[in-house]
Parts: C-alpha cells; structure tokens; sequence
C-alpha cells in the first residue's frame, strides 16, 4: 500500500478516535499539541458557546468573534488545565470571562457620551447655536474621539478618569503610577488641548470669550 492512501487513512481513523473522547479527554490531548482534538472541541462547543456569549452581549457577530478568541485562548493556554477541573467549566470560564470583559469594554465606551455631554454643557454658552441635548450618544462619543486626538494616551486616561468618571486625584494617581501633582498638570494641558480643538472644530458649542489659560486647579 503507498503511503498517501496509509497517511489518509490514519488521519480519518484518528478523527474517528478523537470523535469518541470526553471533553476532558480533550483537553489532555489538546496539551499535546493535537489540532485535531482542537478540531473537534470548536465542532461541539462552537455554537453553545456562542448562543451563551450572545446572551451576555445582545449582539450575534460579537458573540461569534468572542469565541472564536475564546478557542485561541484555549488553546494558547492548554497546559494550564488541569484534569481535576471540569473541563465544561474551564472552557466556558475563558469564554464567558471574555464576553463580559468586551462587554464592560463597551459600555465603559458608552459611559463616555453622556458625562462628556454634560462636561461641555457646563462650559456651553448659552448662545450657542446648537443645543449638545440634540445630539446623540454616537456622534457625542465621535466628537469626543476627535477632539482627544491631539492628547498622549496619559492625557486622555486622565482627562477620562478625573473628568468624566470623576475620580479624585489621589485615585487616578495610583492607578496611572505618578504623583497628584503630575495628574493636575497632565489634566490642565489635556484641558487646554480640548478646549482649542473644541474652538477649532465646534465652535457652536464653545463658550464665548473664555481664556484659553487657566490656573493649575
């Protein structure tokens, strides 16, 4: 017999085999380094899988990529699993732990519209030409997106943090790693930075006659 018609047929009776294993098996074989038990995971767990990420998330197309990083999670991390653990639970942790982590995600992203709304109605002129309560949460964010270009990736977690989450100082201090002092000079450029950008793009909404200076608060 040549070896092609062998190689062939090993592989299709090897697909056989795994086709009989528990998932806890699997996952054994899987520390091994064997794509086709992988295979045969993502053939059972795919759709479950993606039917409880949708639950979490309300959305089929992100569920669908949630999982699909969730089985390179899997399998990137394979050697960690040990035979003790439900191998159902261990597979669903990864999967759910990343559903609600993208979930969190978005809706940190969808927090920013509406604090930032009211951020620049405080500092709006009440002649303004456009009301910012006409506006909606996307093209809010989409302004904030634009005017926050011009800001280091320090500037705009501050600016985030400090003005729109309202965390004091002292907080946002710990978590960026510096001094309070360093977060209040970091928030007055990242003040200034928005408020030409917000002159330069928007001016409907910038307050009129306001000095483009101000004390370190």
């Amino acid at each position: 017999m040549s070896p092609l018609p062998r190689l062939a047929y090993s592989r299709t009776l090897h697909r056989e085999q795994i086709g009989q294993l528990d998932d806890r098996e699997l996952l054994l074989r899987l520390q091994d380094s064997d794509e086709v038990a992988l295979d045969e995971l993502v053939r059972r767990k795919m759709a479950p899988l993606v039917q409880v990420a949708y639950r979490i998330l309300g959305d089929r197309e992100e569920a669908r990529d949630v999982v699909q990083i969730a089985f390179v999670r899997i399998w990137e991390h394979r050697r960690r699993y040990h035979p003790r653990y439900s191998a159902n639970t261990w597979i669903y942790r990864i999967a759910t732990n990343l559903a609600i982590d993208h979930l969190r995600s978005r809706r940190s992203r969808e927090r920013v519209a509406e604090p930032l709304r009211l951020h620049l109605e405080r500092r709006q002129d009440a002649s303004g030409s456009r009301a910012l309560s006409e506006l909606g949460e996307r093209e809010v964010a989409g302004i904030f997106d634009q005017l926050a270009a011009g800001l280091t990736e320090r500037q705009r977690a501050i600016f985030v943090m400090r003005e729109l989450e309202g965390m004091s100082s002292a907080e946002v201090a710990e978590i960026v790693g510096c001094r309070e002092s360093t977060v209040r000079n970091h928030l007055f450029n990242a003040r200034r930075v928005l408020r030409v950008a917000l002159r330069e793009r928007y001016p409907e909404y910038a307050p009129a006659g306001h000095e483009t200076t101000e004390a370190v608060p």
